[in-house]
C-alpha cells in the first residue's frame, strides 16, 4: 500500500514530509474538555451539545500484567518480559562526569529521561527484557558532557546505542535493531500487510507530531484534530487487538511517546479532550497504560504539562 493509498484509507490528505527532530533543541524536550466532532472541527463543549462520555485516561501510570498473546488469540501484549523487573535508575550524566569506559564490551543505551525519541527504544529495550543485557546510560541534555559528542556519538543526541563496538543513533531504527538482533518478544509484524502499513505508519510519526505541535503554538487547532483523526482511522485497520497492527508491536512504541505529553498538555491548556469522539484512541490509551514496559518509562504528567507551558504559552 503506498502512502496516498494509506492517507485514503484513514480519510486524510497528505500532509508534507519533513525529518524527524532528534536533538536537544527539538520541540519535544523541555527547555531549561473540547469535543472534537467528525468534521475535525474543535468545539468548545459550551458551544455544542455534544456530550463525551470518554473519560481521559488516568494521568498517573496503571501498572498491570497482561499475559502475552500467543499466535492464532486475540489477546493484549504487554511487557510481561519487563515484569517483575525493579530497575534502579541512574542518575543523568552532567558535564562534570566521568565517562563510561566506551567500547569495551557492554551495551549501552544513551538516553535521555526528557527525550521522547531515546524513549521509544527505551521502551522497546524493557519489553524485551533486555535490562541486564542493555546497561541505560541517560544524558543530562541541558548540561551533556563533552566526551559525549568527542568519545560516543559525533552527533551528539540521544538516543544512540553502543553495541559491537559502533554507535548507532535515530530512534526508528534503533527499536528495530534491537528486535531484529536481540531475543524477547518479537515486535515487527510477519503478516505482509500488516508489515507494510507498520512502514507507512513508521512514514507519518514526525507528520503526526508536527501537526499537533502546530496547536500548540497558536496556529489553530484543525490540523492537530486532523492529526488524531488520522491515528483514529489507522487504529481501525486490524481488528485482532486495540493496537495498530492489532496486537502490540513497533508502531505503538513510536507513538507512545508523543501522545503521552500531547493528551495532558492539550487537556489542560487547551481544554481539548483527544478521546473525545474517538473510541479507539482511548481504548488504545487504555491499553498502554497497562503495558508495564511503558509504564517504567513515562514522566509525571505535571511535568509534561509545565516544561510545555514555559515553551509555548507566549504563543497561545
Amino acid at each position: 500500500m503506498a502512502m496516498a493509498a494509506l492517507k485514503a484509507l484513514v480519510g486524510h490528505t497528505s500532509y508534507p514530509s519533513s525529518s524527524l527532530l532528534t536533538s536537544s533543541s527539538d520541540i519535544f524536550t523541555p527547555s531549561a474538555p473540547l469535543c472534537v466532532c467528525r468534521t475535525s472541527r474543535l468545539i468548545r463543549p459550551a458551544d455544542s451539545a455534544t456530550v463525551c462520555l470518554l473519560r481521559p485516561p488516568a494521568p498517573e501510570p496503571v501498572l498491570a500484567r497482561v499475559a502475552l498473546a500467543r499466535p492464532g488469540r486475540r489477546a493484549s501484549v504487554s511487557a510481561t518480559m519487563a515484569t517483575g523487573v525493579k530497575e534502579a535508575l541512574p542518575p543523568a550524566l552532567t558535564s562534570t562526569s566521568d565517562p563510561p569506559p566506551v567500547f569495551d564490551g557492554t551495551t549501552r543505551l544513551y538516553i535521555s529521561y526528557t527525550c521522547p525519541f531515546a524513549q521509544r527504544v527505551w521502551i522497546t529495550r524493557n519489553h524485551k527484557g533486555l535490562q541486564d543485557q542493555i546497561k541505560l546510560v541517560p544524558i543530562d541534555l541541558q548540561n551533556r558532557p563533552a566526551w559525549y559528542k568527542e568519545k560516543v556519538y559525533p552527533a551528539n543526541k540521544v538516543p544512540a546505542l553502543e553495541h559491537n563496538n559502533e554507535v548507532r543513533g535515530e530512534s526508528l531504527d534503533l527499536i528495530k535493531y534491537l528486535d531484529a538482533n536481540f531475543g524477547g518478544p518479537s515486535l515487527w509484524p510477519e503478516d505482509p500487510a500488516k508489515k507494510e502499513f507498520a512502514e507507512e505508519l513508521f512514514s507519518y510519526t514526525d507528520t503526526f507530531s508536527k501537526s499537533v505541535v502546530s496547536s500548540f503554538k497558536g496556529e489553530g487547532d484543525d490540523q492537530a484534530a486532523a492529526a488524531f483523526d488520522f491515528i483514529e482511522n489507522a487504529l481501525s485497520k486490524f481488528e485482532d487487538g486495540p493496537f495498530f497492527l492489532g496486537q502490540f508491536s513497533l508502531v505503538d512504541i513510536a507513538y507512545a511517546p508523543f501522545i503521552e505529553r500531547f493528551t495532558p498538555y492539550l487537556q489542560e491548556v487547551k481544554s481539548i479532550d483527544i478521546t473525545a469522539g474517538r473510541p479507539k484512541l482511548a481504548t488504545w490509551i487504555e491499553e498502554m497504560n497497562k503495558n508495564e514496559a511503558y509504564t517504567q518509562t513515562r514522566r509525571d504528567p505535571k511535568e509534561l504539562v509545565e516544561s510545555y507551558k514555559k515553551r509555548f504559552a507566549a504563543q497561545l
